[in-house]
């Protein structure tokens, strides 16, 4: 472990408790430093003892890691919920003191949170305690980023608070954080599953086929969900280690918000931003994997010459395209989509690059991308306005973005499904598929039971 010296600790606590005093405020301050490895789930257990909310991140892919303890502020919008973010994001960033040598993608100060898919659907109690918009900025995060390790400790500062006691404080964190002989518990097994009105689902894609006939929409995406009861209190951690080796090329996360915590693995990138360097992905079109490796070939070749699969991709790269040109340049598009293979299932899948222009941020790409063609339809508001009307589910963050963003102009979006929202010993499971004008209502349905099998795989592992 790279240590900071005590007293170079209490000179920016010091410093902070001065700028304080002169505000009259509270101060956020930050400090990173490097650690040696550490195991990022057992960190995530570790942080159980500390009754905190935690936050967990990661790019399979990529090897990056984020994972959140506590919570030294947060953002919470309920309404101009784009705006209003970014506004006291920029604000935190700017009044903030932090000492960060590293500059490190993920470092620094860094918040972490998600949005709802649809503000204008009324809300049900199942998603009490998410919010419009909400992202927490963690007392201590743990960064990994190209086998590097990092230990960010970001807090409050009164004016009448101690320099000692503030490292005394840091010290005993990291003493309980980094223990790592931590044993995983046991996994909850699955004991009961209900499907949530399956017939009503079905005759919401009829009508929802029935209106795309009548031109009134090309697509609409409809969702359901399944309550599954478990035979004792779920165990993130557990789930959280499941994910990560069963479902491979995704992100797995998990926000944990009192007793609720809504976890999964989510194959489909929204954006993410290094700089003014742009990324972003054409997710949609979905098949099973085969049994064997000839039969795993062949249904890639169907999907990739199937006729309403390539026609839905293509919704999804036309609508990026369009939504970005006005923001970014140098924009990059492959003519044709290839195959995204995940362990249950495949995607077709087409890169987007480009340059963001210096006037805007992360957060305005995001505004424009949400909800993709793939999540909610075409075109985006009468295919909301059928969802809000007919869809029996409240999404809450299921089909959202979440992600993160960091003081050094980085951040990470994506879109939240193969998720479940976790209360105690139940789980909510949500999938959707797109609805188009030659759509089957039965085979619609065995489309969203394939898209439920990543979480289901996890919670009977």
């Amino acid at each position: 472990m790279i240590e900071i010296k005590e007293d170079l600790i209490e000179s920016i606590v010091h410093q902070a408790i001065e700028k304080a005093k002169k505000m009259d405020q509270t101060q956020l301050l930050s400090i990173t430093k490097k650690i040696n490895k550490i195991d990022p789930i057992q960190f995530f257990e570790a942080a159980k003892k500390t009754n905190k909310n935690r936050t967990f991140w990661t790019s399979t892919p990529d090897e990056f890691y984020l994972i959140g303890v506590g919570n030294a502020h947060e953002i919470i919008a309920e309404e101009s919920r784009f705006q209003v973010t970014e506004d006291e994001w920029r604000d935190i960033v700017d009044e903030a003191i932090i000492h960060n040598p590293y500059q490190v993608a993920g470092t620094g100060v860094v918040a972490l949170g998600g949005m709802s898919f649809d503000p204008l659907k009324p809300t049900t109690n199942l998603w009490e305690k998410y919010h419009p918009s909400q992202f927490t900025i963690p007392e201590y995060t743990l960064t990994i980023h190209k086998n590097t390790h990092y230990f960010t400790v970001t807090r409050s500062v009164e004016t009448t608070d101690d320099p000692e006691e503030i490292g005394a404080e840091i010290k005993r964190a990291e003493a309980n954080l980094f223990t790592q002989k931590e044993e995983l518990p046991i996994g909850s097994k699955v004991i009961a599953k209900q499907e949530v009105e399956p017939e009503q689902w079905m005759n919401s894609v009829e009508k929802a086929i029935d209106d795309i006939q009548q031109h009134q929409a090309e697509k609409i995406v409809l969702a359901r969900e399944v309550r599954v009861r478990l035979d004792k209190r779920a165990e993130i951690s557990v789930m959280l280690k499941r994910l990560i080796h069963m479902q491979q090329n995704s992100f797995v996360f998990a926000f944990e918000h009192g007793e609720d915590c809504f976890i999964g693995a989510t194959p489909e990138r929204l954006v993410k931003v290094e700089g003014d360097a742009l990324l972003s992905t054409c997710l949609a079109g979905t098949a099973p994997r085969g049994k064997t490796e000839l039969e795993d070939r062949a249904i890639s070749t169907d999907l990739l010459n199937d006729h309403k699969n390539r026609e839905e991709h293509d919704h999804v790269v036309k609508m990026i395209r369009h939504h970005i040109e006005t923001y970014c340049t140098n924009i990059k598009i492959p003519k044709e989509p290839v195959i995204y293979p995940l362990q249950n299932l495949q995607h077709l899948y087409t890169p987007v690059t480009a340059t963001l222009k210096d006037q805007y941020s992360i957060f305005d790409i995001v505004k424009q991308l949400h909800p993709t063609p793939a999540l909610g339809g075409v075109p985006r508001e009468k295919s909301l306005a059928f969802i809000r009307e007919h869809e029996l589910l409240d999404r809450g963050w299921y089909g959202a973005p979440i992600g993160w963003i960091d003081s050094n102009e980085n951040g990470e979006f994506a879109v939240a499904i193969r998720s479940g929202l976790i209360q105690g010993d139940e789980v909510s499971l949500f999938a959707g598929c797109g609805v188009m004008k030659d759509s089957d209502p039965q085979a619609e349905y065995e489309e969203t039971n394939i898209k439920l099998l990543p979480m289901l795989s996890v919670m009977e592992a």
